[in-house]
């Protein structure tokens, strides 16, 4: 392995898998297993053009470094809070990890993800109103507070895009590969704007979508599958690209062609488990065969022995 730009790893070498998509059925080539090709992030795993029509890419982690954005504006809220709440009850501290982050936050809409994190420590909150000031402590007010930490944070940092995933966006979508964006985020495009990356997409699925359209969040496969439609690409021809667990148990249930899970955060074992059919350190890993050129006469002519 080595380390590429911006100190993203990449594969210097590893095993060359060719990943079919035949709805139900995957199969590897070149006597090389899936589970072979899960075997370490960074495998040098080649993909067939001509097996799949769409492309669906997370986005927090995946196609931009604002996830470690939302990480930090999610310890900033639930460390406010927590320490608050121990102090008024006289209890001790106990702090948001980045553990914390990745089995209940990561990749869910975010009154989903303050629920999830809450219960796990037996906490309970009024749900309240969308409306509610960012100082209520209700699941809608924490969850206004954290968009806030959020959206400062992006407006005096700006926002970051990985390099090796957007030249695979742009290798797809000049194969004729049609792409779509999908996020629980309400930032979303926002985000794709000040990251100059909207033309990318020929559609994009966020969390303001997901109240009018009646998507439930990740694990379930709503989100994903909504894409597929609005692409018009049946799911078993779509590729899904997720960094978080809640994404990769998306993907696979809603039985797409291929579920690549991208491992930023070391937990490779985890999104194996979730149901990534490879998993790999990052995009660059993969490699695109361009579409085997048709026959011609010469080849007929042979191949009917003439």
């Amino acid at each position: 392995m080595e380390l590429g730009d911006g100190g993203v790893t990449r594969a210097s070498s590893g095993l060359a898998v060719f990943a079919t998509f035949d709805g139900a059925h995957r199969q590897a080539h070149e006597g090389v297993t899936m589970s072979d090709a899960q075997g370490a992030p960074g495998d040098d795993t080649s993909l067939r053009v001509e097996d799949f029509d769409a492309a669906i890419f997370d986005l927090d982690g995946v196609v931009t470094r604002t996830a470690r954005v939302h990480a930090a504006a999610w310890k900033r809220l639930f460390d406010e809070y927590l320490s608050q709440r121990a102090e008024r009850e006289g209890k001790p501290f106990r702090p948001f990890l980045d553990s914390d982050y990745q089995l209940y936050v990561d990749g869910k809409p975010r009154s989903q993800g303050i629920v999830s994190f809450l219960e796990s420590r037996g906490i309970a909150l009024p749900r309240g109103t969308p409306s509610d000031p960012p100082d209520r402590a209700t699941i809608y007010g924490l969850g206004n507070l954290k968009n806030r930490y959020f959206r400062e944070s992006l407006e005096q940092n700006g926002v970051e895009a990985y390099d090796s995933t957007v030249a695979l966006i742009r290798t797809l979508r000049g194969h004729g590969i049609r792409t779509a964006l999908v996020s629980s985020s309400r930032n979303a495009r926002a985000i794709l704007a000040v990251a100059d990356l909207t033309t990318l997409f020929d559609v994009c699925i966020d969390g303001t979508d997901a109240p009018r359209l009646e998507l439930k969040g990740k694990p379930q496969p709503d989100i994903f599958l909504a894409a597929a439609e609005a692409l018009g690409v049946p799911r078993e021809r779509a590729a899904v690209f997720e960094d978080a667990i809640s994404g990769v148990q998306a993907g696979r249930a809603g039985g797409f062609g291929l579920v690549v899970g991208v491992d930023r955060a070391g937990q490779a074992a985890a999104l194996r488990k979730a149901g990534a059919d490879l998993v790999v350190a990052d995009l660059a890993a993969l490699h695109l065969l361009p579409p085997t050129p048709p026959a011609g006469p010469a080849s007929m002519e042979r191949r009917d022995g003439r």
